[in-house]
C-alpha cells in the first residue's frame, strides 16, 4: 500500500453481504480514547501507542490509549468537577447517564493504558506521580474489571477533572465490520507532575511524538493507523500548543463519521463522509485500490 491506513483483507467480502443483505450489522459498543499532548519546543506531541501483532482488531496499528465503556460508571454518580454532566450530555449527543460513562471511560483507559490519571482530591488539583505499588495494584483491577472506575474513585477519594479534557471527534467503526464501536475523541494535556509509561497489556511500544511527523510516517507507509487516527493526527498540526488544541476544543464538530459502501459498476466504492483520502475502490473480484 502507499500509506500506512489498516485496511482488513476481509473488509470486501463483508461489504458484498452487506450490500446482498445477508450480513446483519452488529450494533457499536460505546468506547472512548484520548490524545494526550504535551508541550515541547518544536509545539506538541501526542502519545501514541503500537496494538500488539496478536491484537484480533488493527494489530500492529499506532493509536491513542483508549477502550469501551463500563456499563457500571452509568448507575454510580461519581466526584465532578469542570462542565455538569448537563453540558457534557448536550456536548456528546447523550443523556446524562451516558455522558458520565463516556467521561469515566476517556479517563479511566488513559490511566490504564497510559498511567496518567486526570483526577485529583479537590475540584481544582490534579494527583503528582501514579507510579507506586499501591496505584499499580489498583490499576491492574481496574484493568481486569474487577474494580470498576466509580468504586476507584471514591475509595481514592478523588474528583474526576472533566475540565480536563475536550471532546474533539466521533466515530463510528463501519457497519461492515465484526467488531464495531461508538468512539468518541477527546483531547487532553499531560498533567504537571504525572509522566506516561508502557502500562497496556494490548501494546508492545509507546512514543511521543509530534502529530505531523507521526502523519509524514503514516504518508510513508512506515506507520499502521486506522483511519480516525490519522485524521485527528492531521487536525493536531495546526496548534502550537496543547493549550491551544484544548482551546478549540468547545467548537468542534462531533457529528459522528461513519464509512460508507456502495456498488458502483463492477467495483465497490468505500469512502468516510469529509475524509476524501480513505475512499478505496474495490474490484468485485480483487484488491482495493
Amino acid at each position: 500500500m502507499a500509506n500506512g491506513q489498516w485496511y482488513p483483507a476481509e473488509w470486501p467480502d463483508r461489504i458484498r453481504a452487506l450490500a446482498a443483505g445477508t450480513l446483519t450489522p452488529v450494533t457499536p459498543k460505546r468506547a472512548a480514547t484520548v490524545m494526550l499532548l504535551k508541550d515541547t519546543g518544536t509545539g506538541p506531541a501526542v502519545h501514541m501507542l503500537r496494538r500488539r501483532a496478536s491484537m484480533a482488531f488493527a494489530a500492529g496499528a499506532y493509536a491513542y490509549p483508549g477502550g469501551g465503556v463500563d456499563p457500571r460508571d452509568d448507575e454510580h454518580h461519581v466526584g465532578w468537577a469542570g462542565p455538569t454532566r448537563a453540558w457534557w450530555a448536550t456536548r456528546l449527543g447523550v443523556d446524562e447517564t451516558a455522558a458520565q460513562a463516556i467521561v469515566c471511560a476517556a479517563v479511566r483507559e488513559t490511566y490504564e493504558e497510559a498511567g496518567v490519571l486526570l483526577a485529583g482530591p479537590t475540584p481544582d488539583s490534579v494527583v503528582g506521580d501514579t507510579t507506586g505499588p499501591d496505584w499499580e495494584a489498583d490499576r491492574a483491577a481496574l484493568v481486569a474489571r474487577d474494580l470498576s472506575f466509580a468504586e476507584f474513585l471514591d475509595r481514592r477519594g478523588l474528583v474526576l477533572r472533566s475540565d480536563l479534557l475536550g471532546a474533539w471527534t466521533r466515530w463510528i467503526t463501519p457497519e461492515f465490520e465484526a467488531r464495531r464501536y461508538d468512539t468518541w475523541f477527546f483531547v487532553a494535556a499531560l498533567p504537571e507532575g504525572q509522566r506516561t509509561r508502557n502500562a497496556s497489556t494490548e501494546a508492545d511500544r509507546t512514543v511521543w511524538i509530534r502529530p505531523a511527523e507521526a502523519a509524514a510516517s503514516y504518508d510513508k507507509g512506515e506507520l499502521l493507523m486506522m483511519p480516525p487516527t490519522i485524521a485527528t493526527l492531521r487536525q493536531l498540526t495546526a496548534y502550537g500548543t496543547a493549550a491551544e488544541a484544548l482551546a478549540s476544543a468547545p467548537d468542534r464538530d462531533l457529528a459522528p463519521v461513519l464509512a460508507q459502501a456502495r456498488l458502483e459498476g463492477d467495483e465497490i466504492v468505500l469512502a468516510w463522509p469529509g475524509h476524501d483520502e480513505f475512499t478505496k475502490h474495490i474490484p468485485t473480484g480483487g484488491a482495493p485500490a
